[in-house]
């Protein structure tokens, strides 16, 4: 009996202490080459999850971070200088356009027409409208299409362009798009359309993991108009689905140059998901006047974080107010820190959120940095219903719209898309969409938690960082 004992002991604990250790020093020295190697710079939070989850289980966090440990492709290219020349006449803050240069994003454009859309049909107008309308090719990036009425409908818009002999390309994240229908799927491809799928679970073209999302949302149509903004392709972001309304979002058409920009950047993506490459026509010079504006993507195809970047600068370079509206607000230490510094030299900082957001673990990790926020004085304001919309405005010369959120994920993780608004008149329509939505909403009044919330809390912080 002592001998089936030993046996099944040997069984259970297949290693000695030694090699146990030895084991964990390897998964230790794994993330270290990794890191370093691969110039993976990381969230401290985010450092020190993986450093844990490896040491303390290494047979499963060594298995997890070889799957979702990447941050940024293999070795990402910094430019050596300002990728595009720095004239007196560009518009915006001379801090900004200087960092987004050397940051090696497309420069500002001036286009015909700027054109938001806070209603949800009158956004699913716009983008079928362009889709219709498109001669030649329309090109298509989404996080999640659904398999709803407004899928549906997108989805027989575009049977009907391709029917017609417009050239149709749609980029599918690989874990959004798992919400897209098979019968979709077999329409556009019956069609015509050539659908590819970004990062499979299975294989990547990009050689890095499937922690890497693409949450850009991206319509070009003849690389003259392009459809962008923070709502993915289903009905809860549109029209209201299963008897909820929509909830509230941004989006915008945008016709011009800034479309032809947007046309590379589609480009990018879809030869990383492994597509033929199209000859992309050079964006048009610009016209002296019209409305200014940038794209600003960020992702793990940039060598620095440039959304992230640009939100750091502007907390010290603002002046009078940064009004910020996002869903999922959590945000690393050195963005927090910067934000508090600003209230307590007098910059008027006002923070919209939902009440509840449709991530219950995004609101728990969120509620150190409201109260930090708060007591630093910035204006935090609880909108009773799912928010949706991300938009950043800067004093009264920049404002940032587009799909990312204020949050690790979205800031170091996933491929995003913001838009850089300088003119006027688009920098006040969304400051005054941003205080119309404040004013329905209820102040945020900060509690001292108790110890076992502040305890969930801090673990929800550090671990759900990946998530």
């Amino acid at each position: 009996m002592a001998s089936n004992l030993a046996t099944d002991l040997r069984w259970t604990v297949p290693l000695s202490a030694l090699e146990h250790g030895a084991f964990v020093f390897g998964g230790l020295l794994l993330y270290v080459l990794v890191t370093r190697i691969g110039h993976q710079r990381r969230h401290p939070s985010a450092a020190f999850a993986w450093v844990l989850t490896i040491a303390v289980i290494p047979y499963i966090g060594i298995p997890l971070f070889l799957l979702f440990g990447a941050r940024k492709v293999v070795r990402p290219q910094r430019p050596d200088h300002p990728s595009f020349p720095l004239g007196a006449d560009h518009a915006g803050p001379v801090w900004a356009t200087r960092l987004l240069a050397v940051l090696g994003v497309p420069p500002q454009t001036d286009n015909q027409i700027v054109r938001f859309h806070e209603d949800g049909l009158a956004s699913q107008r716009a983008v079928l409208t362009l889709i219709e309308q498109a001669q030649q090719r329309i090109d298509l990036c989404t996080f999640i299409l659904g398999a709803d009425a407004f899928g549906n409908a997108l989805v027989e818009t575009m049977v009907k362009s391709a029917q017609g002999g417009v050239r149709i390309r749609v980029l599918l994240d690989m874990i959004g798009g798992l919400r897209c229908a098979r019968s979709q799927l077999r329409a556009m491809r019956d069609a015509g359309i050539d659908v590819r799928w970004f990062m499979p679970l299975l294989h990547t073209h990009l050689h890095a993991h499937i922690n890497l999302r693409n949450h850009r949302k991206l319509v070009i149509c003849d690389e003259e108009s392009m459809w962008s903004g923070g709502r993915n392709f289903a009905s809860e972001y549109f029209t209201g689905s299963e008897g909820h309304s929509a909830w509230p979002d941004l989006s915008f058409v945008v016709k011009g140059p800034l479309a032809s920009q947007a046309a590379l950047l589609f480009e990018r993506d879809w030869r990383a998901a492994g597509g033929n490459a199209q000859s992309i026509s050079p964006a048009r010079s610009p016209a002296s006047t019209g409305s200014p504006a940038q794209l600003v993507p960020s992702g793990p195809d940039y060598a620095d974080d440039t959304v992230y970047a640009l939100l750091l600068t502007a907390a010290y370079q603002a002046q009078r107010k940064i009004v910020a509206v996002t869903p999922y607000f959590v945000p690393d230490e050195a963005l927090l820190a910067a934000w508090c510094m600003a209230c307590r030299r007098g910059v008027r900082v006002i923070l919209l959120v939902p009440r509840r957001s449709n991530h219950r673990l995004a609101d728990l990790a969120r509620e150190r940095a409201l109260r930090d926020l708060c007591q630093a004085g910035a204006e935090v304001y609880l909108f009773p219903t799912m928010l949706h919309a991300k938009a950043v405005i800067i004093d009264d010369g920049l404002a940032l719209c587009g799909s990312a959120n204020l949050d690790g994920r979205s800031l170091f993780l996933n491929f995003e898309l913001m838009t850089a608004f300088y003119g006027q008149s688009e920098v006040h329509w969304l400051v005054g969409w941003a205080m119309r939505h404040v004013q329905q909403s209820d102040r945020y009044e900060a509690q001292e938690p108790s110890w076992w919330r502040d305890l969930i809390e801090g673990i929800v912080r550090v671990v759900g960082f990946q998530l």
